[in-house]
């Protein structure tokens, strides 16, 4: 009896050691075990044999200790050694957003997933990632990365013979004698069948077709039609076109609501300002024909499309005084020889003694007078001619796409119209080019 009773007691006391070990075992603090998966890992590693590294190297940056960054490193290497195997892109990236989110992200973070995204030829998102990394970290290294890559573009196949400034997404070009609308890739929204055509917009583009004016949309379809006799028309936007009529210049709708008031000229609505001659002097009026600048000056600066107004601001010839700028009625700096208008952002082109310079809302020259010719800031690049030729400065006043062009438009949504050899074509910045994720 007391041999069995020593039997049990020895029984016992293994188990009692056992469950000790057990114990142990369990009771090591989660840096011990996720050094112990790592150590694991880095062998399997040190061998080529990554797949089972992984799924140790998961585990370990699954805990949050001081090493779960390393651990966090040490899979990405190893999802990097499987990136072409199928599944591990995908979680080399997840692991990628994890670690930007992380409220301490470094810079160094936010460089390495745009230089992933880069080698694959996602450019959109690697300068995305560095537009988020410069927000949260405010790295200098990371502003000089993204400013020495955002200015890569892409020239579309397309040609024509002409192109308007983009307005709303949209360009009217001319091919074989005959106009249409473009996208801003430069892909025909509109055949190029109309002896004339109005910029898009919304809903509608005014269109003339053997002296015959009507609307149409962006399937081509006629929407309404014109029933008094015209001899031109303006731009449309904002719902305003302007009409030349017998009596002269009316403005109406897009459904040809003709008003009562007459004009010598009247331009395209932008900001909700458009400019208008009357009794031979210019001035602007608004959309219920009240002048914000009244009719006594010899000109309106306006672009291209007939727009005179950006920002709140407006450029007006006076006499032989030369262009002065307007903010809320008042002259601010100038005289200057010529002006382009402000758009909506950015800064507005100004000559003076022969040379193009940039000034901004106060009259304060902010790039100097150097250019031969020059449009307003569009985005934030404008284009600039100078030795000869057309190319886009950013707003610092530094050449960021080569003046190698023989014509060039503002940019609008990334695209902008620039003539070539071939005839004119639309340039995108590879920043807003349409991507598909690998």
């Amino acid at each position: 009896m007391k041999r069995k009773n020593r039997a049990i007691l020895a029984i016992c006391a293994c188990l009692l050691l056992l469950v000790s070990w057990a114990i142990v075992i369990k009771s090591k603090s989660p840096i011990e075990k996720q050094s112990d998966l790592m150590k694991k890992a880095d062998a399997l590693m040190m061998d080529g044999i990554y797949v089972r590294a992984v799924p140790l190297l998961e585990e370990a940056a699954g805990y949050k200790t001081k090493n779960t960054q390393i651990a966090q490193e040490q899979l990405k290497k190893a999802y990097l050694a499987l990136l072409e195997t199928r599944g591990y892109r995908k979680k080399y990236r997840n692991l990628l957003e994890e670690q930007m989110r992380h409220e301490r992200a470094e810079p160094e973070i936010f460089l390495e997933a745009a230089e992933h995204y880069m080698a694959s030829s996602q450019i959109s998102e690697a300068l995305k990632i560095l537009r988020y990394g410069i927000e949260k970290t405010g790295s200098e290294n990371l502003v000089a990365f993204y400013e020495s890559n955002r200015y890569g573009y892409e020239v579309d196949r397309n040609i024509y013979e002409k192109a308007a400034a983009i307005f709303e997404g949209t360009s009217q070009v001319y091919r074989e004698g005959l106009w249409g609308i473009a996208n801003a890739d430069g892909i025909l929204l509109i055949p190029c069948q109309y002896d004339k055509i109005s910029t898009f917009y919304i809903d509608r583009a005014i269109v003339m077709k053997d002296d015959v004016i009507y609307a149409v949309n962006k399937d081509n379809n006629r929407i309404s039609k014109l029933s008094e006799e015209a001899l031109d028309f303006g731009n449309y936007a904002q719902n305003r076109i302007g009409l030349l009529l017998k009596e002269g210049w009316k403005r109406a709708n897009g459904e040809f609501d003709i008003g009562s008031a007459v004009f010598e000229e009247i331009g395209m609505y932008s900001g909700g300002y458009a400019y208008g001659k009357i009794d031979g002097k210019w001035g602007v009026v608004d959309q219920s024909l009240n002048w914000l600048v009244p009719a006594i000056y010899e000109g309106i600066v306006c672009d291209e499309l007939g727009r005179c107004y950006g920002q709140g601001a407006v450029f007006v010839k006076i006499g032989n005084e030369g262009v002065y700028l307007l903010i809320n009625g008042q002259k601010v700096g100038g005289p200057y020889d010529d002006a382009r208008p402000f758009s909506d952002v950015g800064f507005a082109a100004v000559k003076r003694n022969g040379k193009w310079g940039y000034i901004d809302l106060e009259g304060t020259v902010q790039i100097g007078f150097q250019f031969e010719d020059a449009l307003s800031f569009g985005q934030h690049l404008a284009a600039v001619k100078t030795q000869g030729g057309w190319g886009y400065i950013n707003e610092s006043g530094r050449v960021v796409i080569e003046p190698i062009f023989d014509g060039a438009k503002s940019f609008s949504g990334g695209s902008a119209p620039v003539l070539t050899t071939r005839g004119w074509q639309f340039i995108t910045l590879l920043e807003y080019r349409k991507e598909v994720r690998l």
